[in-house]
C-alpha cells in the first residue's frame, strides 16, 4: 500500500477494507439482517465519497484520522455542510443523521478520515442514486465547486 499513510494503511489491513464501488473509498460491511446495516469506512485523500442519495435514514460515526467534510443537498433546496471528527470546540460533530433522499458526498480534511455508517432499512443497492455533477449544480449553484469536487466524470463511450 505504498503512497497510503502509514496509519490508514494499518487500518486498512486491521480491517480488511476494501474498495466501495461507484462511491469511492474503502469499506467493510459489518453488521446486515432484515432491519439495519453497518460499514466502516476509510476515506484517503485525494478520493472521496462521490455525491449520492439513499432510501434510508444513514447515520455517520467519526472514529479517527482528521475531521470528514460532509456536503448535504437537501430537497428542498437546501445545502450545507457538516464537519465531523473529535473536536467540538471547533464545530465538529462525531455524529450526523442523514435524511433519506438527501444528497451527500464527503472528504477527508487532511490525510485521512475512518468513519462509520449504519443505515436502517439496511443499505439496498437500489436505493443508491449516484448524483450528476451539471444537474445538481445547476440545482444548487451556491454548492458548485464543492459539488465538481464530489463528483467523477462519467468515462466516455
Amino acid at each position: 500500500m505504498t503512497g497510503i499513510p502509514t496509519e490508514a494503511a494499518a487500518w486498512v489491513t486491521a480491517l480488511g477494507l476494501e474498495p466501495l464501488e461507484h462511491e469511492g473509498g474503502l469499506f467493510r460491511r459489518m453488521y446486515l439482517d432484515e432491519h439495519s446495516s453497518a460499514i466502516i469506512y476509510l476515506l484517503i485523500d485525494p478520493d472521496f465519497s462521490a455525491l449520492h442519495a439513499l432510501d434510508s435514514v444513514e447515520v455517520y460515526h467519526w472514529y479517527a484520522g482528521s475531521p470528514l467534510d460532509l456536503l448535504l443537498l437537501h430537497p428542498d433546496g437546501r445545502s450545507e455542510s457538516r464537519l465531523l471528527g473529535p473536536d467540538h470546540t471547533a464545530g465538529q460533530l462525531p455524529q450526523q443523521v442523514v435524511p433519506a433522499g438527501v444528497m451527500q458526498g464527503s472528504s477527508p480534511v487532511g490525510d485521512w478520515a475512518l468513519i462509520g455508517t449504519t443505515m436502517a432499512p439496511p443499505f439496498q443497492w437500489d436505493g443508491f442514486e449516484l448524483g450528476e455533477r451539471s444537474a445538481l449544480q445547476e440545482r444548487y449553484p451556491e454548492a458548485a465547486e464543492r459539488i465538481a469536487a464530489l463528483t467523477r466524470v462519467a468515462p466516455a463511450g
